[in-house]
């Protein structure tokens, strides 16, 4: 059986295909891949490590050619595919340059003993992906992985299979299979799966945390957000900051999980805020072809995610909204969707308390302080936010009341995220963090050596029942 991917610009154009991996071969692939992690897992750090350099270097030889690719078979522009590997190969460098120091041994050696502590691998980890950032998702997983000694069997979406798939030859370690939900469910079911990480959406995300659960693996989920971009009343923009936040909400025509996808405006400022947003998007905002290096926006995905767009808008003007069109969009019988704002919404209206996922964003004004945070909070999702004021300490101590796992101040999405800064939600956004320190630790866990200072060479010993003296400071 073959995953067939169409051109979401072009639908009748087929892209490519791959062939399906039945849920009873999966596990081949996985003993497979165990049997390599005997072998990886004793590589030294160094060699794993100038083994994700290597792939780095790759990743920029091909960047055009996997972009051109991507960009055909997920419908985002060629110019956001091609910083997306860019940013993939730079994070595999990051990751070259601090595993060192925190995949370190630590040892402790003094009077009450010696204890060495390992950050060892877990096994085989399993890497379930998205369409929508199918690279850099995957590096994301796949870097930390690897450096730590694991190996891994890298699961795409079938909406973007292809780029990714070409991606991973470059990576030592890893094994591609694709399918649906019965060779996910294989995957993160098999015995020698002993860790699985997750990105895309919470219904998915549940059933993969439930299927796993009963095999006790444990999980990272990074999934959906319906983030809130909160201006407080002195909130000062420039020209470039509005397109900065045009595109926080349409880059990827929206489909990104910590786009900009509530705007809670004060009230009084409403009118400047829309005309100044207005401009900036007719400077910037073109939806057209993806391939073309002038686009900054192309089509949704599919042609049902078309059908959910109309759906939210039909619900917005049953509820006494209305549409603000930013951009034309082609006369194509490709997926798009007209980039728009939606104003006069209630919080019941599916524009604004679902995630939507797409090029409709909704504005909606507050008249104090405490009535935006009570209402951005408003959502059992808590993957991002962002707020905006001239005082940054201000920001600051607003942020600490989001409750998001991650905020950006006085920016939003791409331009906010930081190789340093570790990122993942709160509530029914999931659980993990990538990126940072952190993310490098998801893939590893404590191996511990302890001699206590009672039995080794010159100690006192202790009655075998007694427990251990407190320690003494």
């Amino acid at each position: 059986m073959l995953i067939t991917r169409e051109n979401p610009a072009h639908p009748s154009e087929i892209v490519g295909t791959v062939s399906v991996t039945a849920p009873d071969t999966v596990d081949a692939v996985v003993r497979q891949s165990h049997r390599e992690f005997r072998d990886w897992s004793t590589r030294s750090l160094d060699h794993r490590l100038d083994a994700l350099a290597a792939a780095a270097d790759a990743l920029d030889a091909k960047a055009d050619e996997l972009a051109t690719l991507l960009a055909r078979e997920s419908g985002k522009p060629v110019t956001d595919c091609r910083g997306e590997i860019g940013f993939a190969a730079t994070y595999l460098r990051w990751v070259r340059d601090n595993a060192p120091r925190v995949l370190a041994v630590s040892v402790v050696d003094d009077a009450q003993g010696r204890i060495v502590c390992t950050a060892a691998p877990f096994g085989v980890v399993a890497a379930i992906t998205p369409w929508n950032a199918p690279i850099i998702l995957a590096v994301l997983k796949l870097g930390p992985a690897l450096a730590a000694g694991n190996t891994v069997v890298l699961k795409p979406s079938p909406l973007a299979p292809l780029a990714v798939s070409a991606m991973a030859e470059l990576l030592p370690a890893t094994r591609v299979i694709h399918g649906g939900p019965e060779t996910v469910h294989a995957l993160v079911t098999h015995s020698l799966v002993r860790k699985v990480a997750f990105t895309g959406g919470d219904q998915a995300g549940r059933a993969i945390a439930a299927a796993a659960g009963q095999a006790l693996t444990p999980v990272v989920l990074e999934l959906g957000g319906n983030d809130p971009a909160v201006f407080l009343d002195d909130f000062a923009l420039t020209p470039d900051d509005y397109e900065r936040l045009v595109l926080a909400s349409f880059a990827s025509a929206g489909q990104v999980c910590m786009a900009a996808k509530r705007l809670y405006v004060p009230h009084p400022r409403l009118d400047e805020f829309i005309e100044s947003y207005l401009a900036a998007a007719q400077r910037i905002l073109l939806v057209g072809d993806p391939l073309n290096e002038s686009v900054t926006m192309g089509p949704v995905v599919t042609g049902t995610a078309v059908t959910r767009m109309n759906d939210l808008i039909a619900d917005a003007w049953n509820r006494g909204g209305w549409m603000i069109p930013l951009s034309s969009i082609p006369d194509s019988d490709g997926y798009y969707v007209t980039p728009s704002l939606a104003l006069d919404l209630p919080d019941e209206a599916d524009l604004v308390h679902r995630e939507q996922f797409g090029p409709i964003v909704p504005v909606l004004t507050y008249e104090s302080e405490d009535e935006a945070l009570t209402r951005a909070n408003n959502s059992d999702l808590g993957l991002a936010a962002s707020v905006w004021s001239a005082d940054e300490a201000r920001a600051f101590t607003f942020a600490t009341r989001l409750e998001a796992g991650f905020t950006f101040i006085n920016t939003h999405n791409r331009t906010g995220m930081s190789l340093r800064a570790p990122f993942g939600g709160t509530k029914r956004s999931g659980y993990g963090r990538e990126y940072a320190d952190e993310g490098l630790r998801e893939y590893t866990q404590s191996a511990v050596a302890h001699a206590p200072a009672a039995f080794r060479r010159g100690g006192t010993g202790m009655p075998a029942r007694a427990y251990p003296n407190p320690v003494q400071e």
